[in-house]
């Protein structure tokens, strides 16, 4: 006797996702005329038969969660999923990761993986684009909470925990301008996505209000990865900014590469402050001046929120924003620069 045909191979039979085929099986409504009648044949030439103790259990919680984050070899996304995996456990809830590499197609492999694997809600750090119809049908079918964390994308769901970027960011260029730089630039993140938008307008209106000018050519769009930071120090070094606001860690490390190649030393050629913080910065030097962005808290208190759309809470969406700390060392040069001016 052979295998009993699974569901599966009835999707590969009729061509068709693993979505539609259950949708035909459970009846729904929106699955056309044409693709409900490939699917039945297929039902009948493989002689397939539903599971029904698997589709009871489909109607019942896992106590699993999914997350997807963009780049898990960023430093930064480790602690954050730290965070949401202390939250789930204390819960009872364990944890599904998934990484994007900041692909929409990825991106939505990933999401139809946790869907297939019936989590119960679903942590997203979204890629910049929009889901394809299918994907956004199917999401609306099974009905489980998002909540979005670091980015925005309303049109999925506008419960998020994100950080204050903006803030961040006017905080840091501010702290440029204070240092005595003039001539500032900027290392951004990819424009698309909500919270590189967010440090840009922070960079952008802290400039105008230490009466500083905004120069095109000082800022450079990165992808928030090394390589970014390293040919965006390449291309700033060349105009000779005096400041340089650096939108995340990665990208800060590529660009002092791109100094170190150059010849050029921070803070004595160019002032420095990057977005985020960790233990190890001590043993730069010089020791960097960053913005903190609170990781674990921030996953922490993005699973707390999913967990409780989970098990029932209604209430309004919830746009959630950490502060982050400004940590001033010595990459601004504020030292050498009161030296100069004793010397004049």
């Amino acid at each position: 006797m052979g295998k009993a045909a699974s569901i599966y191979d009835v999707a590969r039979e009729s061509g068709v996702s693993v979505f539609t085929v259950s949708a035909v099986v459970n009846n729904k409504s929106h699955v056309g005329k044409g693709l409900r009648e490939r699917v039945e044949a297929a039902i009948r030439k493989l002689n397939y038969r539903p599971n029904l103790i698997a589709r009871s259990l489909a109607n019942q919680r896992t106590h699993t969660i999914g997350m997807i984050v963009p780049d898990i070899g960023n430093p930064f996304f480790p602690l954050v999923v730290r965070g949401a995996e202390d939250a789930a456990q204390k819960h009872g809830y364990n944890l599904l990761l998934c990484n994007s590499d900041d692909s929409l197609d990825k991106e939505e492999k990933a999401i139809e993986l946790l869907l297939s694997k019936r989590v119960d809600g679903i942590l997203l750090t979204k890629a910049a684009g929009d889901f394809r119809p299918p994907l956004r049908q199917m999401i609306k079918e099974v009905d489980i909470p998002f909540v979005l964390v670091m980015r925005t994308y309303p049109k999925l769901t506008k419960d998020a925990v994100i950080t204050d970027d903006y803030h961040g960011a006017y905080e840091a260029v501010s702290h440029l301008a204070r240092a005595g730089r003039k001539r500032i630039g900027l290392v951004s993140g990819p424009l698309k996505v909500s919270n590189a938008k967010e440090r840009w307008q922070g960079f952008h209106d802290a400039l105008k209000a230490e009466g500083l000018p905004y120069e095109q050519d000082l800022v450079i769009e990165g992808d928030y990865r090394l390589e970014s930071g390293f040919r965006a120090g390449h291309s700033l070094f060349s105009r000779r900014p005096d400041g340089i606001y650096v939108a995340n860690h990665l990208m800060t490390i590529g660009l002092l590469q791109a100094a170190e190649e150059m010849g050029l030393r921070c803070p004595e050629d160019f002032g420095l402050v990057s977005f985020d913080d960790y233990p190890w910065l001590g043993i730069f030097r010089p020791r960097l001046t960053t913005v903190e962005l609170p990781k674990h808290q921030l996953g922490t208190e993005a699973a707390e929120l999913l967990i409780k759309r989970i098990t029932g809470d209604a209430s309004k969406p919830v746009l959630r924003k950490l502060q982050p700390e400004l940590r001033i060392r010595e990459s601004c040069g504020f030292g050498l620069r009161a030296a100069e001016e004793e010397k004049e």
